[in-house]
């Protein structure tokens, strides 16, 4: 059992946990939530003994083996494979004593103890492990110093997956992972042995490992039994109790308040007036805990054209001439687009991403844009790449030179830099906020077509259902790169899959993606059939009727919003006094006929949506 008692925690003098006390049950997996800068990653250095607590204390199970992942990456010419195996250190001294000659009495006990911790399996072992987390055969052979940063993160979780901890330490483990890996991680936690304290926003990850929540919120540690889903039930319920309460003791001081206001100068009654005085000095207020307030994002409304936004004809793209990525490319993005990218990393998908955004021209094929086409780039790498002495206010007015102070605010309040926080430096910043700029800048130009490269990396559960709400909101496309299943999940209508050299429609939902996904990391570390790289949507006797009946409502909500469109225009035009402006009559005939064309193409767009699902339902 894990047990924190009384602990107060400071850190430059700012007070994290006060007077908090809550036990861990062995073998509990418990999600450690709370809004970014509380405490949560502290809290972890003092579990492992880094960090020492200012009062109080934090006791572990004896004799526990207590794993974390190291903030460096592991590099050198060792291969993943080496590393991950030299992680179980019982393994390895007993190995490398066999080797350097035990007499023959002591090589019996070492042979009896590697069988007795299944030693012999150990490279089957870390090789699975390797596998669920994307290292194929290949890569595993490889030097860590071939990898990128990202990829050496991997194999330092792979390796403290491998060394069996009794008492297991993560913090956002899905940080540097895809969505693939990011599912195989989900199901291997779900099974894991151990005690599990796990920092996460990953409300899938969350509601699917979790048995408990510990709740960090205005200093103090609270333990929710159940999923998250179930820890903001339980918040919520406990809330509302507060708050009843709180009015209940407020309507009882008021009370008593008007009846020593009104008797306690009457001499018949001033002993009755004493008395409630007394009772009201006694009565403890309920103190009612208050959400702390969200971050704003608020992505501004573009001009739209008419559509398609892009579209490709049998193109491909790629770095090298003569050596596509991606091949064969025929998609097209319409205005209201919420497209999800799928696939491993290295397949592709930023690469595609690169070709949708104008950073890479098709080596071949046809590309047709709209005209004035402005697409916003979110990048994860964008986040760490400021100028730390610059302030928000200064990176925008780089992109926007045009616009004066007031102008230049005013964008930035829409991702919550206001007042003294638009000139703060931004070394100053925390990831979260930095992560708001990076969004701030992307969408300095209005675009019509947001590129969303893993946008949630440093933001907290609070900011993450911000931003789902902005991009519904979003009067433009999305196409997104994201492990973030509830993001995916919450905001995109259709998938495309980048595997093996080609993109195409994943005629699936992500519940049968992510069966598939499963299925063929299995197949990769057990030497199994893999799934066929022409037809990676699971095959089913009847196609999916999830994915068609999103595309009929989406068809359905354009429909609509254009015929209002069109409404309006109508109405404008039969408005004789418009005519006396000619200039004016000009423009609403010029938008009138635009504004047909896109009822016509969204008449076309739902009758093929409801012809499409119409065909599947009877297959």
């Amino acid at each position: 059992m894990i047990t924190i008692d009384s602990l107060t925690l400071r850190v430059a003098g700012l007070t994290l946990i006060e007077d908090s006390s809550v036990q861990v049950p062995d073998g509990k997996r418990v999600g450690l939530v709370g809004r970014n800068g509380a405490g949560k990653s502290t809290l972890l250095s003092c579990l492992r003994g880094v960090a020492t607590p200012d009062k109080g204390l934090i006791a572990l199970p004896k004799r526990a083996r207590l794993g974390w992942v190291a903030q460096e990456a592991p590099g050198g010419p060792t291969t993943p494979l080496e590393f991950v195996l030299a992680a179980d250190i019982e393994r390895a001294a007993l190995l490398a004593e066999e080797e350097a000659g035990a007499d023959g009495e002591r090589v019996a006990d070492i042979h009896a103890r590697l069988a007795e911790i299944d030693a012999y399996a150990a490279p089957s072992r870390a090789a699975s492990i390797l596998a669920g987390l994307g290292f194929d055969a290949g890569k595993q052979a490889q030097p860590l110093s071939d990898f990128s940063g990202g990829w050496r993160m991997r194999v330092a979780l792979a390796a403290v997956l491998f060394s069996r901890p009794d008492v297991l330490l993560l913090d956002e483990p899905t940080n540097h992972l895809d969505l693939e890996s990011a599912l195989w991680l989900e199901d291997y936690l779900q099974r894991i042995p151990c005690t599990l304290l796990v920092v996460s926003h990953d409300r899938r990850l969350l509601n699917s490992v979790c048995t408990h929540i510990l709740h960090l919120e205005h200093r103090r540690l609270t333990l929710y039994a159940g999923d998250y889903d179930s820890f903001e039930r339980q918040r919520q319920e406990r809330l509302a109790q507060q708050a009843a309460m709180a009015a209940k003791v407020d309507a009882q001081r008021k009370h008593m308040q008007a009846f020593v206001d009104r008797f306690r100068y009457k001499a018949t009654k001033a002993r009755q007036a004493q008395s409630r005085l007394k009772a009201l000095a006694k009565l403890t207020p309920i103190v009612v805990e208050q959400d702390e307030e969200s971050v704003r994002f608020e992505f501004p409304e573009p001009e739209m054209p008419r559509p398609p936004l892009i579209t490709y004809d049998k193109a491909s793209v790629g770095y090298v001439p003569g050596k596509p990525i991606l091949r064969g490319i025929d998609l097209r993005l319409d205005p209201d687009d919420r497209i999800g990218l799928l696939g491993a990393n290295g397949n592709g998908k930023s690469t595609l991403a690169k070709l949708f955004g104008g950073r890479l021209a098709p080596m071949d094929g046809r590309e047709t844009r709209a005209r004035n086409l402005e697409v916003g780039f979110f990048a994860q790498h964008q986040v760490e790449e400021f100028d730390l002495s610059r302030s928000a206010l200064l990176h925008l007015a780089d992109l926007r030179p045009q616009d004066n102070n007031e102008q230049l605010r005013a964008r930035l309040a829409r991702f919550g830099f206001s007042g003294d926080k638009a000139e703060t430096p931004t070394g100053k910043l925390s990831g979260g906020e930095k992560a708001r700029l990076a969004f701030a800048l992307a969408t300095a130009h209005r675009p019509q077509l947001l590129i969303l490269d893993e946008p949630t990396n440093h933001l907290d559960m609070a900011s993450r259902e911000r931003l789902v709400a902005a991009i519904g909101d979003f009067a433009g496309a999305v196409i997104l790169v994201t492990h973030d299943w509830s993001l995916l999940e919450l905001t995109c209508d259709r998938l495309w899959l980048v595997a093996n050299g080609r993109v195409q429609p994943f005629e699936g939902d992500l519940e049968e993606y992510r069966a598939f996904s499963l299925a063929e990391r299995r197949a990769q570390r057990g030497g199994d059939e893999k799934p066929k790289a022409e037809a990676p949507a699971p095959r089913r006797a009847k196609p999916a009727l999830g994915p068609l009946k999103k595309e009929l409502a989406a068809a359905e909500t354009e429909l609509a919003k254009r015929t209002d469109e069109k409404a309006k225009l109508d109405a404008a035009l039969a408005d004789p006094n418009v005519y006396n402006d000619p200039a004016k009559a000009a423009d609403l005939a010029k938008r009138h006929k635009d504004a047909v064309e896109r009822v016509d193409a969204a008449e076309a767009r739902w009758l093929a949506a409801a012809q499409a699902l119409e065909e599947a339902d009877a297959a």
